[in-house]
């Protein structure tokens, strides 16, 4: 070992993090979407328990982390696990694996096939080299947003846009009784009334109907843009709506050539940092190019969100 270097950068870029200990790594592997079968998982247990510490990791963005690896093992390691049944994440400036909640697969709250998406993305982009900085991607079925999307470089959000077929109704008042946020009321004519202004796009109303008469007119995602977590977080905000989930990879692309492109020469550098410096009307106008029809009119800047104590002397 005395007699090999390591290069540390390529090493991390590929999922072997230097931890503590002389020539001892974490490896971090790939799970998109957090989803892992019984088998692959009891795997991973064995060469945890052969190779490392007799534990992992469970990391907050749903990947498995072997622990307290050492260098000389990881031709094993790879081996054991098996390339093709289990792949290294990537660390670095690349596009990261992306997260996602189970979707609508068996959660009732669920609007769209999150775990479809994030595979998707996982196969089609994951390990993009950015140039710049990390770029991770969120995928939430509904707007309780479990995964936090809105804090992801690009997070979507499952969304749905409800339509009454008055003719259907029965004026059982159950749609505005499930309303949480008071977008239906019952008027005078003991009819449905829609404040389009307070729709969060959660398809409650659709869920409870019993006549079917409240229905799905658009569905897709919802896309927020320039969120981040850390030292100085960033919460993203709405480039598109009713984002069609077969059209997810070529958007989150076009965001990725944007960033590219204004990233330029600016060094280690997130996405939100940049809308900060160039404005968000850059990036619609960009967007708008090739969606059009989901692209919102006009947005707001990621905004700041200060969670450090005031800098000075305590």
């Amino acid at each position: 070992m005395a007699d090999q270097k390591i290069d540390l950068k390529n090493l991390k870029a590929g999922g072997f993090i230097k931890e503590r200990g002389k020539d001892m790594f974490t490896v971090r592997l790939r799970v998109p979407g957090g989803r892992m079968s019984v088998d692959r998982l009891a795997k991973i247990a064995a060469v945890a328990q052969k190779y490392g510490k007799g534990f992992v990791h469970l990391s907050v963005r749903q990947s498995i982390e072997l622990i307290n690896i050492n260098f000389a093992d990881f031709d094993a390691v790879v081996a054991e696990l098996g390339e093709e049944q289990q792949k290294v994440a990537s660390c670095g400036a690349r596009v990261r694996v992306p997260t996602a909640c189970g979707g609508c697969e068996y959660n009732p709250n669920g609007l769209v096939d999150t775990q479809k998406s994030a595979l998707e993305v996982d196969e089609k982009l994951f390990g993009t080299v950015t140039g710049h900085h990390k770029f991770k991607v969120g995928f939430a079925g509904c707007p309780f947003d479990c995964p936090k999307s809105a804090t992801n470089d690009v997070g979507l959000q499952g969304a749905v846009w409800p339509a009454l077929d008055a003719s259907g109704c029965i004026s059982c008042g159950l749609c505005a009784k499930s309303c949480t946020e008071g977008a239906l009321t019952m008027g005078a004519d003991n009819k449905p009334v829609f404040d389009t202004a307070k729709c969060i796009y959660c398809g409650d109303c659709i869920k409870v109907c019993p006549t079917d008469a409240w229905k799905a007119e658009k569905k897709g995602y919802t896309a927020r843009i320039g969120g981040k977590w850390g030292r100085r977080p960033l919460v993203g905000t709405v480039y598109a709506t009713f984002l069609p989930e077969d059209r997810v990879v070529d958007f989150i692309g076009s965001v990725l050539a944007w960033y590219q492109e204004k990233a330029e020469g600016a060094g280690r550098i997130r996405i939100g940092d940049i809308i900060l410096r160039e404005g968000n009307q850059s990036l619609l106008d960009h967007l708008r190019k090739g969606f059009p029809e989901v692209v919102v009119a006009g947005t707001i800047d990621p905004q700041v969100i200060n969670t450090q104590l005031p800098l000075g002397k305590p």
